[in-house]
């Protein structure tokens, strides 16, 4: 593989036919980037190829997302538990030993319990807009914490509602200011919601996964226990125009972790999408640091 391009590759994993973006040479230092919801490891198609001169990078798309499969619920939990064993697995089956952590949206869930089974393989980590702070969360949680209160079948089809390519939209697009938004490509929901009409039992799927997300709360003073017993070398780099994580979600990681390097940015919840460079320039300082090709 020539440092810089991107390779594209599926991997069984736990009998899941599973697509993955990989670039860097193979004995490179080790990114992982598990993707957000409602999107895929496409988000970071930009990413990839800066800091692949120095870095393996490896994304994969979770089940029921992006190019990967979408097994039948008997072979799969679609719930954070089920996503959180999926990454563990990818990352045994690919050998991948030691790494530094992206942690963005969901996949701040599955990588944090991934750095928690086994610290002494986290380099350090990188976190944009993923939040374990429910003091900290913004208007945005509203509908899904009234769910989490009162889980009833009004509540759920409220959610479901939710799960269209308009909906997919205003994820990615959200509280971005208006001249910013022009940065974040329609290729993104457009791309996500094709994944869904392609496999039309994809959206009760990402249904059942956003109904379980309460599920992640009681997983908070765990998570933060982790930052304040291992101290992982931490970069914080933030989009303050975000509805479900505003700027105390990122200021509250200070609580746990008070030598954390904080970057707030003006841009939202998909950062890559409009502060490319300035993210790519602040990681590749960081991981020069904690994390260096030998």
């Amino acid at each position: 593989m020539t440092p810089g391009s991107i390779s594209h590759r599926t991997v069984d994993v736990g009998g899941i036919r599973t697509f993955y973006r990989e670039a860097g040479a193979a004995d490179a230092p080790v990114v992982l980037l598990p993707h957000g919801y409602p999107s895929s490891s496409f988000q970071y198609r930009h990413l990839l190829p800066l800091l692949a001169d120095r870095w393996r990078l490896v994304a994969p798309d979770y089940p029921g997302f992006g190019y990967s499969e979408t097994p039948d619920p008997e072979r799969f939990a679609y719930t954070f538990d089920g996503y959180a064993r999926f990454l563990r697995e990818f990352t045994d089956q690919l050998g991948l030993e030691r790494y530094v952590i992206y942690l963005q949206d969901y996949g701040s869930q599955f990588g944090l319990r991934l750095a928690m089974a086994a610290p002494d393989r986290v380099a350090g980590l990188v976190l944009q807009n993923g939040d374990i702070y429910e003091d900290q969360h913004g208007p945005k949680y509203a509908p899904l914490e009234e769910y989490w209160h009162d889980p009833t079948p009004e509540g759920r089809d409220r959610i479901a509602a939710a799960v269209t390519e308009e909906g997919f939209r205003g994820e990615f697009v959200g509280e971005v200011p208006d001249h910013l938004a022009d940065r974040i490509s329609p290729d993104l929901w457009r791309l996500s919601w094709s994944g869904v009409e392609r496999e039309p039992h994809r959206r009760d799927r990402l249904v059942d996964l956003l109904t379980d997300q309460g599920s992640t709360v009681p997983w908070f003073a765990r998570q933060q226990e982790y930052l304040r017993t291992h101290r992982p070398p931490t970069l914080v780099v933030w989009g303050v125009h975000d509805g479900y994580m505003p700027a105390g979600a990122a200021r509250a990681y200070l609580r746990d972790l008070p030598d954390a390097e904080l970057h707030l940015l003006d841009g939202g919840h998909w950062l890559l999408e409009t502060h490319l460079a300035e993210v790519a320039s602040l990681m590749r300082g960081f991981l020069a640091r904690v994390h260096p090709p030998s």
